[in-house]
């Protein structure tokens, strides 16, 4: 089944009751137990299980091909549910260019816990073959890459992982499983920050871990969004199950209009590189290619001479595009990324990140045209 279809029709049942077509929010925190003290319906309480999560889930885990998923509250939950989920001593090998959040949590939090942790060039499939350790037991990738898009390859370094007995994890919040599908390319993991492109619309916080397989680690993923308290709300997975129908198409018109955007700014002569895995002169567009299908995202890095501020300059002369954190919304967004709080090591300081909505291009390209004419 095409993935358009898919998004409109799995986790949408027709309510019994009421025969309503949109799905139902089930609000309820407790569950009525049978004279016999059984659970009829399979729900006890909302923070282990609720019918609006379960049927987000198992949406999810048909877009990504995956056999089980488990939602959460924030895609930084969903990234410390896996992390957690490995032993004191353990080994992860993380890119080195990977979303802070996720460095931070891995770094910062779990490291006291006795997680130990190695950076890589995952654009280099050597470079990640050569951080295996003994006790590597997770492997995680990110393609394309926060925020200057280095593209993975999710085949190989699978191979790398399993080879060494680890896991291969993949963050697909950039690409969407409309784009690319890391379970068919070999991870058993998929993670994604669902307040992004998958919720679209600004309004929502989540996240999600897709399993391919119903595996012991699996389960205690599932155990730390239970026990953890790491659940969302039934209204915040209606509010995605209400974005999925739409979630192919916005990110393949987002990924047209990214394309012309990337195009424009190649041709710029005040900007001095562009990122963007659609361009032909990308090192990592070859993979993409590859790996990737209908499109190659609705994200596009840049850089301008003069640094960080004529980078600073260009952001505050933009009219289309609103200056603000994220990605994946309907509305253009414009965020100058070295100087976020807490921003990671390596980040180019007249690096520009856009995030293309849905609005004209012709409309962006001509708003980016004036912020650059400052320059």
């Amino acid at each position: 089944m095409h993935v358009e279809t898919l998004a409109v029709r799995v986790g949408r049942t027709i309510d019994p009751c009421t025969r309503a077509v949109a799905p139902t929010i089930v609000l309820s925190t407790t569950f009525e137990r049978a004279e016999d003290g059984s659970y009829p319906s399979g729900f006890t309480y909302a923070r282990s299980d609720n019918p609006t999560r379960r049927a987000l889930e198992q949406a999810l885990a048909a877009l990504e091909g995956g056999a089980v998923a488990a939602a959460f509250s924030s895609g930084n939950a969903a990234t410390a549910a896996i992390l957690s989920a490995l032993q004191t001593g353990d080994h992860v090998v993380l890119p080195e260019e990977t979303y802070h959040g996720t460095r931070l949590v891995a770094t910062q939090v779990l490291a006291r816990w006795g997680l130990h942790v190695s950076f890589a060039d995952f654009s280099d499939p050597s470079a990640v073959q050569r951080a295996i350790q003994p006790n590597t037991r997770l492997v995680w990738v990110e393609t394309p890459s926060n925020p200057t898009l280095r593209v993975t390859d999710i085949a190989r370094v699978a191979e790398i992982a399993h080879a060494a007995g680890a896991l291969c994890a993949c963050d697909n919040t950039f690409a969407t499983p409309a784009l690319q599908q890391p379970l068919k390319l070999g991870a058993d993991l998929v993670m994604h920050s669902t307040t992004k492109y998958i919720g679209g619309h600004s309004d929502v916080l989540g996240g999600v871990v897709v399993g391919r397989e119903d595996s012991a680690f699996f389960q205690r993923v599932r155990d730390y969004q239970a026990l953890g308290g790491a659940s969302p709300s039934a209204f915040d997975c209606w509010l995605l199950l209400r974005s999925l129908p739409t979630l192919p198409l916005r990110i393949r018109a987002q990924s047209e209009s990214a394309m012309r955007v990337a195009e424009f700014l190649a041709s710029h002569p005040v900007v001095a590189k562009v990122h963007y895995p659609g361009l032909p002169r990308h090192p990592g567009h070859a993979v993409a290619c590859r790996q990737m299908r209908g499109g190659f995202g609705g994200v596009v890095s840049f850089e301008v001479h003069g640094g960080a501020p004529a980078a600073m300059a260009v952001a505050a002369a933009v009219r289309v595009f609103t200056r603000a954190t994220s990605l994946g919304c309907v509305e253009s967004l414009i965020e100058h990324r070295a100087s976020i709080p807490d921003a990671p090591p390596g980040i180019p300081p007249g690096l520009l990140r856009l995030s293309i909505g849905l609005e004209h291009p012709d409309d962006l390209i001509a708003d980016l045209a004036q912020a650059l004419s400052v320059l």
